[in-house]
């Protein structure tokens, strides 16, 4: 993630706290919550990944831990903790994929019991709005066109579909077509200037 006036590199944020959500680094201790997520074919069935075994958990969890123990950090992702469970409930991330035009990738899941309250929504207009004000210039987000509930977090956002990209990724022995959303940094400013107006 970028510095305002810096090439964007990362960014190291403090934890990120909204109405109902915290979201922080993940803890060795969130290994069971994350499997109970991870290992639901609902939850997994639009994603590239899972459902997950326990080893494969444990694999996910090795790894984003030991990446949080780095630094620099060319991915931000974090844990979504539930304020009245205390517990991890999903995850949340911005991947950089293009450096020089400040470009990242932003990715959710959420257990399911919690869809249909906003919780991915409000976990993503945190992440957005820490995104743009480090001078991110555009972030995007892809969805299995099948995924109404993931597109429709994005169009809550303001996120425009840029396009649809036709059997692009091989998942589970079948070729999906992906949905292709995104914002720019002076569309953010234009929706968060008209939101201010009419509050």
């Amino acid at each position: 993630m970028p510095r305002p006036a810096d090439p964007p590199t990362q960014v190291r944020p403090e934890q990120i706290e909204t109405d109902r959500l915290i979201l922080r680094d993940f803890r060795p201790e969130d290994t069971e919550a994350v499997h109970a997520y991870g290992s639901d074919p609902e939850v997994v069935q639009y994603m590239p990944w899972g459902p997950n075994s326990p080893q494969d958990t444990a694999a996910f969890m090795a790894r984003v831990l030991e990446q949080q123990a780095t630094w620099p950090r060319l991915d931000l992702g974090l844990a979504v903790e539930l304020k009245g469970e205390r517990q991890v409930v999903g995850s949340i991330a911005l991947h950089l994929r293009d450096i020089p035009n400040a470009t990242v990738e932003m990715g959710y899941v959420l257990r399911r019991d919690l869809w249909g309250q906003g919780l991915v929504s409000e976990a993503a207009e945190a992440m957005m709005a820490l995104g743009f004000s480090l001078g991110l210039h555009r972030i995007y987000a892809t969805c299995d066109v099948r995924n109404v509930g993931s597109y429709r977090v994005m169009e809550k956002l303001g996120m425009r579909r840029e396009g649809v990209l036709l059997k692009d990724r091989r998942i589970r022995g079948v070729w999906r077509d992906t949905y292709v959303y995104a914002l720019l940094a002076e569309e953010w400013a234009q929706r968060r200037g008209d939101s201010a107006h009419n509050a």
